[in-house]
């Protein structure tokens, strides 16, 4: 299953390096990443594969958003399925 991750807040140094961790000490890949600055906040966009997870969407998805809390971050995770249709022009 893939999913998109989205990772918005005020721009610290130890952003990606934290998220990215999670996501390797959970057998994820990241198929693709964009991440941008402006003007003090920090934006990031994740497209990630759960074929090889150790831990459920649902698990996975609760742990990114405590990630978030802890850093003073805004972390979600969508199936992919789901955001293309609340996306779709």
């Amino acid at each position: 299953m893939k999913a998109i991750v989205t990772v918005i807040g005020k721009d610290k140094s130890g952003i990606i390096a934290e998220v990215c961790t999670l996501l390797a000490n959970s057998k994820v890949n990241i198929l693709d990443i964009s991440q941008t600055v402006m003007q003090g906040f920090f934006t990031m966009t994740m497209l990630i594969d759960l074929t090889e997870s150790t831990k459920d969407f649902a698990t996975l998805s609760d742990d990114l958003k405590a990630k978030g809390e802890e850093m003073g971050l805004n972390i979600r995770m969508q199936r992919e399925d789901i955001f293309d249709l609340m996306h779709r022009v």
